[in-house]
C-alpha cells in the first residue's frame, strides 16, 4: 500500500523489530524508533502556542534529530534545520525568520546561540544533553499516532539552502512531497530493505532527508549515523556498520579520495551512492578503490525529478530530460538552447549558444516556495516556468549536462567561459583537493578567471607544477585558465562541504587576513604564475581607477 504522508509511513513501521536506527553505542528497532518520534510529538503538542507550529533543530546528527524529525511528522510540525556553520547576525537573521516555536538543542547549540535574539525564549529552549530531558519526554511515552490534521499538503521541513550563491532562503516541504521523494528516490538509487545507508551528510541539509533519511524509511532500510563527516573516519565506520549505501557532496568525495590508499580499501560493503558534483573522474577513482557506484544525479531542496537517470550515456551526463517540459532556454528570449556539439574530449565547442537556464514549463505548480520570500518565489516561477538557476546543455544523442550556476558565467574577452568546466579540468590534478572558478572583474574591461584551490597540508603552489598540468589538458580552452589562483589548505565552505564561492568571488584577489595566498599570472603565452603581494595589489586598485573602473572594488 502506498502511502501519502511521512507520518503514514512512520505508522507502517510500528512493530518492524528490524534495525532502524543505529549509532557506534546503541541499535533502535523501527518500532523503537517511531515510539522515541511519538513521546517527542506529545511533548511538542503539550509546548504548542498560536502561530507556525515550526521547531528549530540545532544538533550534529544524533539520535534526537532523527527522533524529531519523526516527531514533526506525526504532530503536523516543520521542522527548521538550523545551520551550525552559520555565526552572528547572520545566523539570527536566518533562524529569526522562520517564526520558531521552539528549539531543540544542546550546550554546543546553546552556546552558538548565546547573545542573539532569534525570536525564542530561553524557556522555549529544549536541551538534550540537559537533566530534565530523558524525564519530560517518558513522561510523553504513548502509543504511535497522527495528529488528524495531518495531509500531504501539511508543511513537514524548512530547509535552507546551502547560501552558496547568495543569502540563503527556506525552501519549504510538504510531508507529500518528501513521502514522494522517498518513493522515487528508493527506485531511482536502488535503497532497498536490507541496505544500511549511511548518513554521514548534516541533517539540516536536504541531501541526508530527502535521498538518505526519506528513502530509508520508505524501504525499511536502518540508518546508520556519524555527528559529523570524517574522511578519515569514513571507510572505518562503512566497515563498523556494514554500510551499503550513503549520499554526498563532490567535495566529500575529494576529501575520502584524498586519504591514503591501502590495498585493502575495496574490502567493503559498499554497493552504491547518490549525490552531486563529484567529476567523471573521481567517480571512476571511487569505483576502483572502493568499488562503489557513484549515481550523479540533479535536484535540489525546491524541486527534484526533472531528470531521468541514464547509466548508457556519458560520464559526464546527468541524464535525459524526464519528460519534454525539461528545456534549455535561452532565459532572455525563453527560446530553446541548439544541441551542444562536443569535440573528442567532450568540450562544448557551441557553448555559446548551446548553454542555457534549465526550465520546467511543466514545474510551476509543484514548486512549494520559499517561506515569506515573495520575491525568492517570483524569481523561481516565472511565465508559468519554473527556473531552476543552473545552467546546463543538451548534446546530439539528446544527454543533459550541468553547466554550474546561472551566475558561473564568466565573460573574457567578449567570449563565454564556463566556470564549471574549468573547475572540473583542475580537480583533476592529484594533489588538489578542491576548487571553485569564478569570474572576478578586469581592470580595463569584462573579467578575469579566477580559481580557488585547496591542497593537503605541508605542500606548497609550487610543488603542484600548475602551468605544465594546465597545458597537457586538451579541454581546457583558451580562455578558461585562470588568471588568479588562491591557495589554500582550507577554503570556506557550508556546513554540507560545499565552497561557498560567493563568499571567494567577493573576496577575489583581496583577501587579507586567512593565511591564504594569491598567484597571478601576468601577460600573454603558456600561464606563468608569480606570488601577488602588497604593492601588486595597490598598483591594480590603481589600474582599476585609471580606467574608471573603481565601482568595480568591493
Amino acid at each position: 500500500m502506498r502511502h501519502e504522508t511521512i507520518a503514514d509511513l512512520l505508522l507502517a513501521r510500528v512493530g518492524d523489530d528490524r534495525p532502524g536506527l543505529r549509532t557506534r553505542e546503541r541499535t533502535w528497532t523501527w518500532d523503537e524508533v517511531v515510539r522515541e518520534s511519538a513521546a517527542r510529538a506529545s511533548l511538542a503538542g503539550a509546548l504548542r502556542i498560536e502561530g507556525p507550529f515550526h521547531i528549530g533543530v540545532l544538533l550534529d546528527n544524533v539520535p534526537e534529530y532523527v527522533f524529531w524529525l519523526g516527531a514533526a511528522a506525526l504532530s503536523g510540525a516543520s521542522i527548521v534545520g538550523i545551520n551550525s556553520t552559520r555565526r552572528g547576525a547572520y545566523l539570527e537573521q536566518e533562524v529569526r525568520h522562520t517564526d520558531l516555536q521552539l528549539v531543540i538543542t544542546d550546550a554546543a547549540g546553546l552556546k552558538l546561540l548565546d547573545g542573539l535574539d532569534i525570536g525564542v525564549d530561553r524557556d522555549r529552549f529544549l536541551l538534550v544533553d540537559g537533566d530534565e530531558y530523558a524525564g519530560q519526554v517518558a513522561a510523553h511515552a504513548c502509543e504511535p499516532v497522527r495528529d488528524p490534521g495531518i495531509t500531504a499538503a501539511t508543511r513537514m521541513l524548512l530547509l535552507f539552502t546551502s547560501g552558496t550563491t547568495g543569502a540563503s532562503k527556506a525552501a519549504i516541504c510538504s510531508q507529500g512531497r518528501l513521502t514522494d521523494l522517498g518513493y522515487s528516490n528508493c527506485k531511482k538509487y536502488g535503497v532497498g530493505r536490507d541496505d544500511i545507508t549511511y548518513c554521514c551528510m548534516p541533517l539540516f541539509h536536504g541531501n541526508a532527508v530527502m535521498a538518505l533519511w526519506a528513502p530509508s524509511l520508505t524501504a525499511g532500510a536502518c540508518v546508520t549515523l556519524v555527528p559529523k563527516f570524517s574522511a578519515s573516519g569514513f571507510l572505518p565506520d562503512v566497515r563498523f556498520y556494514g554500510v551499503t549505501f550513503f549520499t554526498y557532496v563532490g567535495k566529500a568525495i575529494a576529501y575520502v579520495l584524498a586519504t591514503q590508499e591501502r590495498p585493502d580499501d575495496a574490502d567493503n560493503t559498499l554497493t552504491h551512492a547518490f549525490g552531486t558534483e563529484a567529476s567523471p573522474e573521481d567517480q571512476a577513482e571511487f569505483l576502483r578503490r572502493f568499488g562503489c557506484r557513484l549515481i550523479e544525479s540533479y535536484g535540489s531542496s525546491e524541486g527534484s525529478g526533472m531528470i531521468r537517470l541514464a547509466p548508457e550515456g556519458p560520464a559526464a551526463a546527468l541524464g535525459r530530460p524526464a519528460h519534454a517540459g525539461v528545456v534549455v532556454v535561452d532565459p532572455e528570449t525563453r527560446e530553446p538552447r541548439p544541441r551542444a556539439v562536443l569535440d573528442e574530449h567532450g568540450r562544448v565547442t557551441n557553448a555559446e549558444e548551446a548553454i542555457g537556464e534549465i526550465v520546467n514549463t511543466e514545474g510551476a505548480a509543484k514548486f512549494e516556495g520559499y517561506y515569506k520570500n515573495d520575491a525568492a518565489n517570483a524569481e523561481r516561477v516565472r511565465h508559468g516556468w519554473y527556473w531552476t538557476g543552473d545552467l546546463g546543455y543538451v548534446d546530439e544523442a539528446g544527454y543533459i549536462y550541468f553547466a554550474g550556476r546561472s551566475g558561473d558565467w564568466i565573460r573574457v574577452d567578449g567570449e563565454n567561459i564556463s566556470a564549471l568546466l574549468s573547475e572540473r579540468v583542475l580537480r583533476r590534478h592529484p594533489h588538489i583537493v578542491a576548487a571553485a572558478v569564478f569570474g572576478v572583474p578586469d581592470a580595463r574591461s569584462g573579467d578575469q578567471v579566477m580559481a580557488a584551490i585547496e591542497i593537503p597540508e605541508g605542500m606548497g603552489f609550487e610543488d603542484l607544477g600548475l602551468p605544465a598540468f594546465l597545458a597537457e589538458q586538451a579541454d581546457l580552452g583558451t580562455k578558461g585558465a585562470p588568471r588568479y589562483v588562491r591557495v589554500s589548505h582550507a577554503l570556506p565552505a557550508t556546513g554540507s562541504n560545499k565552497l561557498r564561492k560567493k563568499e571567494m568571488q567577493h573576496d577575489g584577489w583581496r583577501i587579507e587576513d586567512t593565511g591564504d595566498t594569491v598567484y597571478r599570472w601576468v601577460g600573454r603565452g603558456e600561464p606563468h604564475y608569480t606570488l601577488m603581494t602588497g604593492e601588486d595589489r595597490t598598483a591594480l586598485r590603481e589600474e582599476f581607477y585609471a580606467n574608471g573602473r573603481q565601482r568595480f572594488l568591493p
